[in-house]
């Protein structure tokens, strides 16, 4: 079924509902013609079908209830009395409709009658003519001669059309309460935990009849779990479908264009948190359109295409529900929010200066706080961010902001984990349980640390696993379940590889346990703010389990930095649009001053040599590795720093490197980071050995030509 297909099937149930509403709120008004709000509710119903009908290009349909909507617009507004032929003409409208909504159902289209004798009725009542010779002209239209109301006035309105009974789409469906969906869920995570129980028990026990009715319950409670979740999910695209009107109507106020681009409409959401977003996405569309995207004559000066973009993209993630906002706009200027916030009395002048780009970022969030010039329809009120913060925290999520002036601001909702059943990987940690959700999970590595030993890169346990490195975590350790110094001597390590935002790491546990599905239950308010856990759960031994954010512990452990755009801002113009190739460098440093890298492709293992290893061969330093022998390069003597690692120190850093199929040692001063960045050289070759300079982290970064340095260093390379 197509998305207008969905869109239709819809409008037809939520139609059906309305008319029958009608029938019974127009013979009640009938009783009690006074009642203004009974024929304020019924004006609603008519217009919202009208207004649908206009959406959906169901023109005679649109028309029809135009006319209803005309006489009881006088109704309501106290210009008319509701009488006995206005009421059956309205009821007849009602027939019509039903009739047309039937057709619509059963073939696509709304026939052939255009309902203009009805039309002509429902327009000469409200001005007011003959009464007697329109109760007459509505009976002898044949289209809705004499149709009594309800379901089978459009049944039998198609059997005289040769044409199947119709409103299978009404009957296929049922509107349940949300309370009534959330207290079926609990009661489903409680047979799930119950079931757990039961099947931990089960296995202790030698009896094939128990294990049968067993393994029965647990299929049984599995397909219930299922059927049930998904009555409460439903696409985000439902809260999309109002954003395209309210941008436009945004630019038309404001005197811009903005392209609007919609990513992950099928991502399924929670009922509840659908609701629950529905009003932060507004406010933060209305900000990126009216802050955000410059005018067309400010974008034209800036090299920027005249038409802006706004995108919205939704996606899974660490069992988690993202969303982000993003545009390509002037972005967020953090020296102006520092002014407002000292403006407004939020911060002294002292405390602005101390404070920390993302911590003067988050002052947009204060209530009351804007940075707008003036005060419009649309926004600088002060009123907005603050609550969108609000109501994202109240279903337990997070919001972050980043921005590049000139270039856009993202604004990044997760929503964690909520009361649901998801499957988990069982983990112990100092006699502790904890549970990893699944959709984390890469891959088991048990390593014997005899053989393949943990390497160290500023102070970083890594693990190289398939050539790549992959930084380590001990959970024991980011949970504060040891002193953070104290070193793992463990000859067979456990790790667990996840990924977080597009980044590994490798956490490391004493026990790998079972997968199994738990119930998640959410933390309560006093422990939402600890980023290390998403929820808990129960065990089928009674006992309790935390479980863990992935991301939330990989933050903690430095493994992400704060700053954590999935993509880079797009960039102005058609052929500068594509986004630029990001390489892993190995920063170094040579000396006390000099910071160079090197590509990490190029780079086989890191190494640490006490000095009475090393050892000379011919003019040559040479070290035993491996069974065979590796010459050492001291690249602070080639580009003129001081000698590697110090030359009072006991130990020096090696880079090894394969050049013509065989291991060359690097020696530095100290291996400083890796990081990931694109090769944007800001200046080229100005000396042998060196590709260019780039910035990273801020600092002006040689990159090194290996080859080359190697071909003038090693004699063998120049055979």
């Amino acid at each position: 079924m197509s998305e207008m297909d969905d869109v239709i099937s819809e409008f037809l149930v939520e139609s059906y509902e309305n008319l029958d509403r009608l029938d019974q709120d127009l013979i009640a008004l009938e009783e009690a013609p006074g009642e203004l709000q009974r024929i304020a509710s019924i004006f609603r119903t008519v217009h919202t079908i009208k207004g649908t009908c206009g959406f959906l290009g169901f023109e005679r349909l649109e028309r029809l209830t135009h006319s209803g909507e005309s006489l009881l617009s006088l109704l309501r507004d106290g210009e008319r009395a509701l009488d006995e032929s206005a009421a059956t003409a309205l009821l007849r409208m009602v027939d019509a409709v039903r009739d047309v909504l039937a057709h619509i159902e059963s073939t696509g289209d709304e026939g052939e009658r255009d309902f203009q004798d009805l039309i002509a009725i429902l327009d000469a009542i409200r001005e007011g003519e003959v009464i007697e010779a329109s109760v007459e002209a509505v009976e002898a239209d044949p289209a809705v001669q004499a149709a009594p109301a309800g379901p089978s006035a459009a049944d039998s309105s198609t059997e005289t059309a040769g044409e199947t009974p119709s409103h299978s789409v009404a009957e296929g469906s049922i509107r349940v309460e949300v309370g009534i969906l959330d207290n079926l869920m609990n009661m489903v995570g409680e047979l799930v935990l119950a079931r757990n129980q039961i099947l931990q028990h089960a296995g202790h026990r030698a009896d094939s009849e128990l294990d049968g009715t067993v393994q029965r319950l647990n299929m049984i409670t599995t397909e219930l779990q299922e059927q049930v979740m998904k009555t409460r999910m439903q696409p985000i695209g439902n809260v999309w479908s109002k954003i395209p009107r309210m941008v436009r109507d945004l630019c038309l106020d404001v005197d811009k264009e903005v392209r609007l681009v919609m990513e992950g409409k099928d991502t399924e959401l929670d009922k509840t948190l659908l609701e629950a977003i529905k009003d932060p996405l507004v406010h933060i569309v209305r900000n990126s359109v009216d802050h955000g995207v410059e005018t067309r004559e400010a974008r034209a000066a800036a090299g920027k295409p005249e038409v802006g973009q706004l995108t919205l993209r939704a996606y899974h993630e660490g069992g988690q529900v993202n969303l982000e906002i993003s545009d390509d706009g002037a972005g967020v200027r953090l020296d102006r929010v520092r002014a407002k916030a000292i403006e407004r009395g939020v911060v002294t002048p002292e405390e602005a200066g101390r404070l920390s780009d993302k911590e003067v970022m988050n002052l947009v969030f204060m209530p009351g706080f804007s940075t707008a010039e003036k005060v419009t329809n649309v926004s600088g009120r002060g009123v907005g961010m603050d609550v969108v913060k609000t109501n994202i925290e109240k279903i337990g999520g997070s919001i972050d902001l980043s921005t590049e002036v000139g270039v856009g601001t993202t604004i990044k909702i997760k929503i964690p984990l909520t009361l649901a059943i998801i499957p988990a990987l069982i983990v112990t940690c100092q006699g502790d349980s904890y549970a990893i959700p699944q959709v984390n999970l890469l891959e088991l590595v048990r390593l014997d640390t005899r053989t393949h030993p943990i390497e160290t890169i500023h102070e970083v346990p890594v693990y190289r696993l398939r050539g790549n490195l992959l930084p380590l975590v001990a959970l024991d350790k980011e949970l504060g379940l040891v002193e953070a110094g104290s070193a793992t001597r463990a000859e067979v390590v456990n790790i667990v590889v996840l990924s977080a935002d597009d980044r590994q790491f490798g956490l490391v546990v004493d026990e790998i346990n079972d997968t199994e599905e738990i119930v998640v239950k959410p933390l309560g308010k006093q422990l939402k703010g600890i980023s290390a856990f998403a929820g808990a759960t129960i065990m089928g031994d009674g006992a309790v389990a935390l479980i863990l954010d992935v991301f939330g512990l990989a933050q903690k452990a430095h493994v992400l930095g704060e700053m954590r755009d999935r993509k880079r801002f797009g960039q102005h113009g058609e052929a500068e649009g594509e986004e630029q190739e990001l390489v892993s460098l190995l920063v170094f440093r040579l000396g006390d001053s000099t910071r160079m890298a090197v590509p990490l492709e190029t780079v086989s293992r890191l190494e640490e040599f006490q000095r009475g290893r090393i050892e000379r061969s011919g003019l040559s330093e040479v070290v035993q590795y491996r069974d065979s022998i590796m010459p050492l390069l001291d690249l602070g003597g080639y580009f003129g720093a001081s000698a590697a690692g110090g030359a009072t120190s006991e130990e020096v850093q090696a880079i090894v490197a394969q050049h013509d199929g065989r291991s060359v040692g690097l020696l530095v001063s100290a291996i400083e980071d890796i990081v990931e960045t694109a090769l944007d050289y800001k200046r080229g070759p100005d000396r042998r050995g060196v590709l260019g300079s780039v910035i990273v982290q801020g600092r002006v970064t040689e990159i090194l030509d290996a080859a080359s340095v190697i071909t003038d260093l090693d004699p063998a390379a120049a055979m």
